[in-house]
């Protein structure tokens, strides 16, 4: 329904003795509450501020807090000296640093939750992909791509931590909207078979 003279001026009163949009609406039929607003908003009619009350009595005027000065004591004590240990030195002979260091286990994907194992436990882990490698086996080099390189014919698979700054992607071609080359893919996607063993 359009908006004609009389209905224009049915809503300015309306609007003035203060009826909600909704209101005015079902007064006026055939508009929603959102013609109302847009109406209201377009003949740019005073908000729905309540006069009845001079503005300076709804803002209650603050009071005056005091302020409070501290002020220094005649007498400031002398500050305490603390007895400073010295500190201790580990010395190092030449045995202890010639002695090998215990071989870390190394860590597949990212590093932030690494749980370090026994290689002989490795293989006990549930849920890790093991893949045998055969001696004629190749490992691919990986291309090591950032985000920003990879596209979606590069393999996804993630490289490092995702924390550091040397974190890259395999970055190898990946076959047929595969998110992974050949290589990674058989890490990921284990044949069923495969995964009720490893359980």
């Amino acid at each position: 329904m359009s908006w004609t003279d009389e209905r224009i001026d049915l809503l300015k009163q309306l609007w003035g003795d203060g009826l909600s949009a909704s209101q005015i609406a079902a007064q006026l039929g055939g508009v929603t509450r959102n013609a109302v607003i847009g109406k209201v908003h377009r003949l740019k009619l005073d908000s729905r501020l309540k006069a009845s009350a001079p503005l300076e009595a709804v803002v209650a005027p603050r009071a005056v807090r005091p302020v409070l000065v501290e002020t220094m004591p005649d007498e400031v004590p002398a500050p305490r000296v603390l007895p400073v240990q010295a500190p201790t030195v580990a010395v190092i002979t030449p045995a202890v640093a010639a002695a090998p260091r215990p071989v870390r286990p190394a860590t597949l994907g990212a590093t932030a939750l690494k749980i370090e194992v026994e290689p002989e436990e490795q293989e006990e882990i549930v849920g890790r992909a093991t893949v045998p490698h055969g001696p004629g086996e190749v490992v691919p080099i990986s291309r090591n791509l950032t985000l920003v390189q990879l596209s979606d014919r590069t393999c996804k698979w993630p490289l490092g931590d995702p924390l550091s700054d040397e974190f890259r992607f395999c970055g190898n071609n990946a076959p047929d909207a595969s998110p992974y080359c050949q290589y990674h893919a058989r890490i990921a996607f284990q044949p069923v078979s495969e995964r009720r063993r490893v359980r």
